[in-house]
């Protein structure tokens, strides 16, 4: 080897060290850095000796594209079961205290006390009091029912403008990698940065990927609608002001086609978007009719009735229109659970209960005034425990007792939370796991760029020896000549 060469090899190995140094440092500087995936200098030969051809970066697409389907499903199961928290805790959390089956059965329990003693004055207002709770908790679940539409459906909006935001990012990073690869130059940040929106927006929705020549990515939502290609499609939604028993949320389109809502507790839906239509339009929807059922319920069984014509007694409602007759049976009256309360006669004269006559002297039951007069106590409390028709499509039994009627609707609600609350805690595992699996693969070690490092120095060093050496050498033969 001429000294010539040897000074050529040793400037070779100083610039390789040099990159390699470089290389590991922004490793070690991102190693807390769950977005960044590792950098690899890549040696090649030349008339040198070894140099730095390239900068490959560590990546598994495989667990890529598993690691988004487990985020999308895990931040679908956690928006669900978050949701159904939230109900919950409107119900009272645990023991659901506040909830209408708790104070319904506080109501035939003075019902029953009543009619076993039916000239205590006291026990009459009792009862008018308990019937004026029972409809108070109708009126706040209802409305905490609506406020949870509404609240989802703002959630709604905000993410579509994020995932909007998200898309036209990505646009921008999907650009600085076709035009790194066309180059020739490290793309390996723009594909971090990629990944990282690929990351946000199927938390958002679910998607999959397909990459074409020069790295280009195209997103597909998981039902296979066109979410970006060369430009992002537009999502559109149109937010509700305002969520009544009777209001319709608008939904979310993607290019043109609605978003899908999930299903069931352990839900279908991938990406928060498909869990908040489902709660919006699905679940709140239908415990609602269950409200609605128990009240109606009440309307039947405390109407009164003279030859051919009922008319609600002890429970009324606000409709638009006053109704003529009481509802008919086993048809869920939309809303009618948010305006049900008491007859305001009975909180002047709660003996109209025992006695009737709330709609005038036709109705009257006791005809006599006696004091003792129990029968159409007696009738009610019979009728709280004997089977009602009520409408199949709340999802609970069409032909039961109000009483288990309104504890199902609490099993229901119980039921599919419980549920939510396993698959949430299955998905997040299985998250966990795959986010596990994926920064094994492409992730910073610590220990392995540090004995990097070590074998960096060691280069280092025997390059700077090299170039000593071939100096004492030139200082030699310079001595020699002269």
């Amino acid at each position: 080897m001429s000294l010539s060469s040897a000074i050529n090899t040793a400037n070779s190995i100083f610039s390789n060290t040099a990159q390699q140094t470089a290389i590991v440092s922004k490793n070690i500087a991102n190693a807390s850095n769950s977005d960044y995936s590792r950098r690899l200098a890549m040696l090649g030969t030349s008339g040198n000796g070894a140099q730095v051809v390239s900068i490959q970066r560590a990546q598994n697409d495989a667990l890529l594209k598993q690691n988004m389907v487990s985020i999308s499903q895990a931040s679908a199961q956690g928006t669900l079961f978050a949701g159904l928290e939230t109900l919950k805790s409107a119900l009272g959390g645990n023991d659901y205290e506040t909830a209408p089956s708790t104070y319904l059965a506080s109501f035939r329990d003075s019902l029953q006390t009543f009619a076993s003693t039916p000239g205590n004055t006291t026990v009459a207002a009792t009862l008018v009091q308990d019937a004026t709770d029972l409809a108070n908790s109708l009126n706040k679940t209802s409305t905490s029912v609506q406020d949870m539409r509404l609240e989802a459906d703002k959630e709604i909006a905000s993410s579509v403008d994020k995932l909007n935001g998200l898309l036209a990012d990505f646009e921008k990073a999907n650009n600085g990698v076709l035009s790194a690869t066309a180059s020739g130059a490290d793309a390996s940040d723009a594909l971090d940065q990629r990944d990282k929106l690929l990351r946000q927006i199927s938390e958002i929705v679910g998607i999959s990927t397909v990459t074409r020549s020069n790295n280009d990515t195209v997103i597909y939502t998981s039902d296979g609608t066109v979410l970006f290609e060369n430009t992002p499609r537009k999502v559109t939604f149109q937010a509700t002001s305002g969520f009544g028993a009777t209001t319709t949320g608008q939904k979310v389109y993607i290019d043109g086609v609605p978003v899908a809502a999930g299903a069931g507790g352990n839900t279908s839906g991938e990406g928060k978007l498909s869990t908040l239509l489902q709660l919006r339009d699905e679940i709140a929807p239908k415990y609602q009719s269950q409200l609605d059922e128990v009240a109606r319920g009440l309307v039947e069984l405390f109407k009164e009735q003279s030859g051919a014509t009922t008319l609600p007694g002890l429970f009324t409602w606000t409709p638009a229109v006053p109704p003529a007759t009481v509802p008919p049976a086993g048809t869920t009256v939309p809303g009618i659970a948010a305006t049900l309360k008491v007859n305001p006669l009975a909180l002047s004269n709660p003996l109209l209960v025992r006695d009737g006559g709330f709609n005038g002297a036709a109705y009257v039951q006791n005809t006599t005034g006696s004091s003792g007069y129990s029968d159409l106590l007696d009738k009610f409390t019979a009728a709280m425990d004997g089977n009602l028709a009520f409408d199949t499509a709340t999802g609970l039994d069409g032909s039961t007792s109000i009483m288990d009627f309104a504890t199902s609707s609490v099993g229901w609600l119980e039921d599919l939370r419980s549920s939510a609350s396993t698959a949430n805690d299955n998905k997040v595992a299985l998250l966990s796991r795959t986010q596990e699996a994926l920064n094994n693969e492409t992730g910073v070690s610590m220990d392995e760029e540090l004995s990097l490092l070590l074998d960096l120095e060691q280069s280092y060093k025997a390059s700077a020896k090299l170039v000593s050496t071939v100096d004492a050498m030139m200082a030699a033969l310079l001595e020699a000549v002269r």
